[in-house]
C-alpha cells in the first residue's frame, strides 16, 4: 500500500480536512496534498508529526497485518463529520472503517445553503440526491437536480452545490 493514500484515508477517517491536518503538523497543505498524492515521501520526522496528529504510532501504521473490517453499518452508528459550512451537516455512515479507498457522506443541506469546491476537501466525488432538490453549478453549466438524480464531479472542476428550495436536501456523496 501506498504511504500517502494510507495517510489520505486514515486523516478522512478523523475526519480532518487536509488543511486542519497541515496546520496542526506543521507542514504546508501543498507538501500534505503531495505526500496524499504519493507525488513525494516524507521524512520520517514529517511522518512522525502527521502521525502524532492522527493518533497513530509509526509501528502501527506499517503493520501489514490483516484487519477484519467491519461490512455492515446500521444508520444509528452514524457519526456526524466536523464541518465549518453554514447550514450544512455531514454524517458518515460508515464510522470507523479504517484505511478505506471511497469516503461516503450524507449530507444534509438547509435551504439557502451552498457548499463551494474550496469550502470542503473533495476534489472527485459521486453525489445521489435522496431528499430535495439541489442546484449544481460546474464550470459554467447549471444544472437543477432532484431526487433520484445524481452527479460526478471530476478533478480539478470548479463546482458549487447549492440548496435554493425551501426544504432541507439530503445528498449521499461519495469522494475519492
Amino acid at each position: 500500500m501506498e504511504v500517502g493514500k494510507k495517510l489520505r484515508r486514515l486523516r478522512r477517517s478523523k475526519g480532518l480536512s487536509l488543511e486542519e491536518l497541515a496546520e496542526r503538523a506543521g507542514l504546508t497543505k501543498g507538501f500534505l496534498s503531495q505526500i496524499e498524492r504519493d507525488k513525494t515521501s516524507p521524512s520520517v520526522a514529517a511522518l512522525k508529526a502527521i502521525l502524532d496528529v492522527l493518533g497513530e504510532d509509526i509501528a502501527t501504521f506499517f503493520k501489514d497485518m490483516e484487519v477484519k473490517e467491519k461490512n455492515v453499518f446500521r444508520k444509528d452508528e452514524r457519526r456526524a463529520l466536523e464541518t465549518n459550512i453554514p447550514g450544512v451537516k455531514i454524517e458518515s455512515p460508515i464510522p470507523n472503517l479504517h484505511y478505506r479507498e471511497l469516503d461516503p457522506m450524507i449530507v444534509f443541506m438547509d435551504p439557502g445553503s451552498e457548499i463551494e469546491d474550496e469550502s470542503w476537501d473533495v476534489e472527485e466525488a459521486f453525489g445521489y440526491v435522496l431528499k430535495g432538490t439541489v442546484k449544481l453549478m460546474l464550470n459554467k453549466s447549471i444544472y437543477v437536480l432532484r431526487k433520484g438524480d445524481c452527479f460526478y464531479i471530476f478533478p480539478e472542476t470548479t463546482y458549487k452545490i447549492k440548496n435554493d428550495a425551501k426544504k432541507e436536501a439530503e445528498v449521499l456523496i461519495v469522494a475519492y
